[in-house]
């Protein structure tokens, strides 16, 4: 048997992991296929390859300025000049970061890094091959699901996804939502991720941002968009990015140079982040040479894209395209680089919504695919309601408005919510619809901490009526102060309509026995804004089923009161009113784990037949009666 002497075994590790790092050499070719930036000098010249108009790459000349040393760690960045006719016009372009960079025919990296703003000639930053090759052969984690187990394009329509795994045996990504199950917060959950994830304003050079091509986005969808994404280096534009159909001509795989579409929505709405492919090997390729979030291991769709224009600007340049061909899944998006596989079917979701009473609307009933992610889908849902009912039923006057989703969850079943609201003089878009419980449940079931969970579907109705359907909650007076035990309190409410003439309803609460010889505070809400209590949940089934009871009757009055035992919340179940030393045999000798107090309320529901806006507390006194 033959022995190798350890530093012989090292110097061929190192070899080979040097070898592994690039390019396949040519065949009968003694000549790297990549260049470091140790052997590259100023004034070198070279070219790269991009889309500037349709799919076919073409060349641009490129000249060295110089090489920046650990411009991040472990990583140097090389400093280029793009003299080109267009480059020389548009200066830096978002859009065209991956576009491969070569010297002496061999491959440099990547196109990928600009000036902040005003950048008066065509200078770029460009990120090295070697730390991007990384990545490409950088393997999936075990068990990161949902790509296990999802066979090669196209995806075969009965193709079953894994059963859920255990968050336990997984790492919980940087893109979930941390709060507390059951609560989430859309808003929340964006600011987290900007404090996370958004590049350094103050650095001058920083990666060219990826432009996020909207189609069937609104003006104020739009906005909303810009104020989530755009400090995470996405810039969201009107700009199209969604055929309609796939082109029959579009080429069957992606290409060194060619284009590189995220797909974030698809369909009726959509919206597709645009970049450029570095290098393709097999059936993965590489590109941006610059992360598009930074989220680690991912899974978005990915799509050949069609470049329609170079749009030039003073402030950042951009390409403008749009979906041709959807292709792959975005497996990592790293520091260096986003890398995708052609093989692997996305995890994605259909949402389609339904329009009701919006008379003359152009369109009423509307099909997309949603990307799932964990902090993605709830926003990307938000957007298209928003875009929806900005496109169909966009009027200046008065509106009541009730949107019905059935949500489907992959081995859960589906919850019916419901979601509604009064506008006066708008209709409400994508910002309305942050808090909206589809979206709030879309948030908590992607970020539960207990299992993967996958929505397998949305269907929605928005029913739309153009009338200020409110009652202004104008004040309440209690018309017997002092009431026997057992018997009726009456309230008289006041409720202002927006047009017309003062209502006034008079409520009987019950004031039981346990009452007698003390005085009660009455709240009176909107049965809407009353939520039951629930105990906290403790796995996804809890979680479900916690948000089909989220609050009362909507177009109702709630009368309330606290009653003096409360009540206790273990293992899922909430029971009300028990005794003080009920709670105490509940409360385990000999675990950290027990019931919980909660407040317990005597409620009376009293039906409207309009919303109630506003809230109000009288004070009532119950006389003993003796007998």
């Amino acid at each position: 048997m033959r022995h190798v002497h350890a530093p012989t075994a090292a110097l061929a590790a190192g070899l080979a992991l040097s070898l592994a790092l690039t390019v396949p050499m040519a065949h009968g070719d003694d000549k790297p296929r990549t260049i470091a930036p140790n052997e590259i000098r100023e004034g070198m010249k070279g070219y790269g390859l991009t889309v500037f108009k349709g799919t076919t790459p073409e060349r641009f000349d490129v000249e060295v300025v110089g090489v920046l040393h650990n411009f991040r760690p472990s990583q140097e960045l090389i400093l280029v000049k793009t003299p080109h006719p267009r480059l020389n016009v548009t200066k830096n372009v978002r859009g065209m970061s991956g576009s491969p960079i070569y010297f002496d025919g061999r491959l440099a990296g990547a196109y990928a890094y600009s000036w902040a703003m005003f950048q008066v000639e065509p200078v770029a930053g460009v990120t090295p091959i070697a730390p991007m090759l990384a990545e490409l052969r950088r393997p999936i984690p075990p068990g990161f699901w949902p790509l296990e187990g999802q066979g090669p394009l196209p995806r075969a329509a009965a193709a079953a996804r894994p059963a859920p795994r255990p968050h336990a045996e997984l790492d919980r990504p940087a893109v979930d939502f941390h709060g507390e199950p059951g609560h989430y917060d859309l808003a929340q959950h964006a600011t987290q991720m900007h404090a996370r994830f958004a590049p350094d304003p103050s650095r001058p050079l920083r990666p060219a941002a990826t432009p996020l091509m909207l189609g069937g986005v609104g003006d104020r969808t739009a906005a909303s968009l810009r104020g989530v994404f755009g400090p995470l280096g996405l810039d969201p534009m009107q700009a199209g990015g969604g055929a309609a159909t796939v082109d029959p001509a579009a080429p069957q795989h992606f290409v060194d140079g060619g284009s590189l579409g995220v797909v974030l929505v698809s369909g009726d709405v959509s919206m597709m982040g645009l970049g450029t492919v570095t290098h393709v090997e097999g059936s993965r390729a590489v590109g941006f040479g610059h992360p598009m979030m930074e989220s680690g291991t991912t899974a978005l769709p990915t799509a050949l894209a069609r470049v329609l224009w170079i749009f030039a600007s003073d402030q950042h340049s951009s390409k403008i395209g749009e979906i041709i061909r959807p292709l792959g899944t975005l497996v990592q998006d790293r520091m260096s680089s986003v890398v995708l596989d052609e093989r692997i079917a996305p995890p994605i979701f259909p949402l389609s919504v339904e329009l009701r009473g919006a008379v003359g609307a152009p369109k009423t009933s509307w099909r997309t695919q949603v990307a799932e992610d964990r902090f993605m889908s709830p926003q990307l849902a938000a957007a298209v309601y928003g875009s929806v009912i900005e496109a169909s039923t966009n009027e200046k006057r008065d509106v009541t408005w009730k949107l019905t989703s059935r949500v489907t969850v992959r081995g859960r079943g589906t919850l019916e919510l419901d979601d509604f609201g009064v506008s006066s003089g708008s209709m409400p878009d994508a910002g309305d619809f942050r808090g909206a419980r589809v979206v709030r449940f879309l948030g908590d079931v992607l970020n539960n901490p207990w299992e993967r969970a996958s929505i397998e579907r949305v269907e929605s109705t928005f029913s739309v009526e153009y009338t200020n359907d409110v009652w202004r909650l104008r004040g309440a007076e209690v018309l017997d102060p002092v009431v026997d035990a057992g018997r009726s309190a009456r309230v008289r409410v006041r409720l202002q309509p927006n047009y017309g003439p003062e209502v006034t309803r008079v409520l009987e609460v019950p004031m039981r026995e346990d009452l007698a010889g003390k005085e009660v505070t009455l709240e009176i809400a909107p049965g809407y804004g009353v939520s039951p209590e629930v105990a906290a949940p403790r796995n996804l089934a809890d979680l479900i089923a916690n948000a089909g009871r989220q609050h009362l009757l909507p177009r109702s009055l709630v009368v309330q009161h606290v009653v003096a035992s409360p009540g206790v919340a273990f293992e899922g179940h909430v029971a009300p009113e028990l005794p003080g030393f009920a709670l105490d045999l509940l409360r385990p000798q000999s675990s950290d784990v027990g019931p919980e107090a909660v407040p317990s309320y005597a409620r009376a529901v009293f039906p409207t037949e309009k919303y109630v806006e506003g809230s109000e507390r009288v004070k009532v006194n119950v006389r003993r009666v003796l007998r």
